[in-house]
């Protein structure tokens, strides 16, 4: 497998003075090409400066990310633009799909910004569509869509770029248990199919359960991780919530 995802030592500050603290402290990791991996850890542990750091919405302190080889910590603003617009894929609790916008508009706005062929464009909107299971659903608009619906349509749309890593957010945050499982199965079909990357953030120990490695966070710090390896997701569910249950936080066990 490719080495896709470096972090090195990553450290995030906030504040000053007096009032500085320590978000992130000397986080060290790799993520191989088509990995699916989780992060764990009670509030406050650091895990959506973690993801904020490597999404390039907020800069480490000290350290470095490379993705592909490049370091983005480096990068100017313009080009961190570019890069976050074509290789990386974003998956957020709240859909954030356009109300105005069809759901087919939604979709495909990525590739319109960046002034892909109508003909390339249709192309993987068709195959996107066909492998989430909502190519009925395209000409509608967000609001006419059920809730695991349209977080079907927001990963589409984090899929249609080809991105090189996807980062979700709490993405079943504002679903149902049923559409949670929905969804879920939806990221594993990412991950095979599409030979997705995918990071999630989530605090859910049934949700983490569908992740090939799960990554737990303390004080800033990696302070366990697990690998699925050939465990069913049921024994990994349990491991999740021993090691949560060690680690003085608590996961979600709807």
């Amino acid at each position: 497998m490719d080495r896709l995802l470096e972090i090195k030592n990553v450290t995030k500050y906030f504040g000053s003075g007096d009032a500085v603290s320590k978000a992130l402290n000397g986080v060290s990791f790799t993520m191989e090409k088509g990995e699916f991996t989780a992060v764990m850890g009670a509030s406050g542990s650091g895990k959506s400066t973690l993801l904020n750091v490597i999404a390039t919405i907020d800069r480490p302190s000290s350290g470095s990310i490379l993705l592909e080889g490049r370091d983005i910590s480096e990068m100017g603003e313009q080009e961190l633009a570019s890069f976050r617009r074509d290789r990386l894929g974003f998956i957020f609790q709240e859909y954030n799909l356009l109300d105005t916008l069809t759901v087919e508009e939604n979709i495909v706005l990525p590739l319109n910004l960046r002034k892909c062929s109508v003909r390339d464009t249709q192309k993987r909107l068709k195959k996107v569509a066909a492998s989430l299971k909502i190519t009925e659903q395209l000409f509608k608009f967000p609001r006419q869509l059920s809730g695991g619906q349209r977080q079907r349509a927001a990963c589409a749309r984090a899929l249609i770029t080809e991105p090189a890593l996807i980062m979700a957010d709490e993405p079943t945050g504002a679903l149902d248990s049923a559409n949670s499982k929905i969804l879920m199965q939806t990221f594993n079909e990412m991950n095979q199919y599409f030979d997705s990357t995918i990071l999630m953030v989530t605090h859910d120990a049934v949700v983490g359960s569908y992740a090939s490695r799960v990554l737990f966070l303390k004080d800033g710090k990696i302070w366990n991780e697990l690998y699925r390896g050939d465990r069913t997701r049921q024994v990994m569910y349990h491991e999740i919530l021993n090691t949560m249950a060690v680690l003085g936080g608590e996961a979600d066990v709807r």
